[in-house]
This record gives structure tokens, C-alpha cells and sequence, in this order.
């Protein structure tokens, strides 16, 4: 059940020293250093190939083909948030524009990941600011029903807490709840650390094969290399 009509105009935000740590690294590294959870579906894809945003989130609660509660959520937003919005059943219209982007940019806003449709590409990416979303679509929207702003929403399959931090770029959007800010930019760190010293022993030539001590497990699984 939908909670709607409602805008939580209170929210805890993570500390920003953490957010700004976990800007560093790409979405594989965080998924992977969070467990391998986190992620949206992989339709959600930027408006333009350099978008990439990090920060904590302000949600949104759409209605199929109306935008109304973007324009509530952007008077919520506090610089360096960005919007993440969901919708209370699938619809592919044009919900985000340039205008709402000028307007929410105003407020500080870093960004915007919807599952649903955006159109003027050209003015966002001219504009440089990242959008995320299910699709491309000129089709326009109203604004008549209410929904709701900085309530729990599903976004691409992911639930997102008002608070948390997402992070997005070309490979895909995770989100980071907020307790965890810390904590996985610091396991982000000493992951990336360890895949440099992978890539230092790649660049000498060692296999994955002898490195990831795989032979003797593919021996025992019965490959047989014929001469």
C-alpha cells in the first residue's frame, strides 16, 4: 500500500565527508564491496554517456503520467541531493525536462534518477546535469494526483529510504543506505586498492589462470587440454 499525500519535510542525510569519499569509486566497486546488492535494474541508463552523479536522496512518488510531486520534491532538496523517483505502477512518459532541471539545479540539486521517461536530452546534456532514467520519451505529462515526496520507493526494483545515497555512471545506479555510507566507501577503498595490485601483475603478463589459483579446480571439474 502506497503511503500518499505526504511530504516528510525532515530527513537525516549521511555525514558529507562519507558521501564525498564514496564519490570516488564506480558502481561495480561499491556493489561489490557492499556484498553485491545495491543495484537498479540495469534499464535505467544516463540521458548521456559522461553522466554521473553521487548523493543522498530525496524521493518522489509519481503517478503514472503526471509530475506533479517533482515539482513538491524540488523544494525539498538541499545542495548536493538528488532526486530519485518511482512511480506506483510502470509508465514510460516524459515526467523530467530541462525546466525542472533549471529549477531543481537552483536548489543544489546534483541530479536525477527516475523509473520513468525524460525528454529534452539535448538541454540536459548542454546543461551538464545527469539524469538516469527507464526512458527517452517526448510524450508530456499532468499534473493532477497526488503522490508522495521523502517516503520509502521502488525504483528499478531497488527500495530507496529518503537519506540514502545513490550513485550512478555509465555501468548502471547503486544505492548505499545511509548507515552504510561510511563503511562502504572505506570497503570500496581496499577493494580498489587490491585490484591494483591485480592489474600490476596482468600488465606483467601473469593469467588469471595462476593468479586466481585455477588450475587445479578446473583439473578436478575434468578439463583436458588436447595438443
Amino acid at each position: 500500500m502506497f503511503d500518499l499525500g505526504v511530504v516528510h519535510t525532515n530527513i537525516q542525510r549521511p555525514d558529507p565527508a562519507a558521501v564525498e569519499a564514496l564519490s570516488k569509486f564506480g558502481v561495480p566497486t561499491i556493489h561489490e564491496a557492499m556484498g553485491r546488492v545495491g543495484l537498479m535494474r540495469p534499464y535505467i541508463r544516463p540521458i548521456y554517456p559522461s553522466a554521473r552523479l553521487c548523493g543522498p536522496v530525496v524521493t518522489a512518488l509519481l503517478q503514472p503520467g503526471d509530475n506533479w510531486m517533482l515539482h513538491v520534491a524540488a523544494e525539498q532538496i538541499q545542495p548536493g541531493d538528488v532526486v530519485v523517483a518511482g512511480c506506483t505502477t510502470e509508465s514510460e512518459d516524459g515526467f523530467f525536462g530541462e525546466l525542472l532541471a533549471t529549477s531543481m539545479r537552483a536548489r543544489g540539486a546534483r541530479g536525477l534518477v527516475i523509473d520513468g521517461g525524460c525528454r529534452d536530452t539535448t538541454e540536459l546534456e548542454e546543461m551538464d546535469f545527469p539524469v538516469f532514467s527507464r526512458a527517452i520519451n517526448s510524450k508530456g505529462t499532468i499534473k493532477a494526483t497526488l503522490g508522495s515526496v521523502n517516503v520509502p520507493v521502488v525504483c528499478a526494483n531497488a527500495l530507496i529510504h529518503p537519506g540514502d545515497v545513490v550513485v550512478a555512471d555509465h555501468d548502471g545506479v547503486v544505492v548505499v543506505p545511509r548507515d552504510r555510507v561510511a563503511d562502504v566507501a572505506e570497503k570500496s577503498q581496499a577493494r580498489e586498492d587490491l585490484e591494483e595490485s591485480k592489474r600490476a601483475q596482468f600488465r606483467d603478463g601473469v593469467l588469471g589462470l595462476d593468479l586466481y589459483k585455477m588450475r587445479k579446480p578446473l583439473e578436478a571439474a575434468g578439463l583436458t587440454y588436447i595438443d
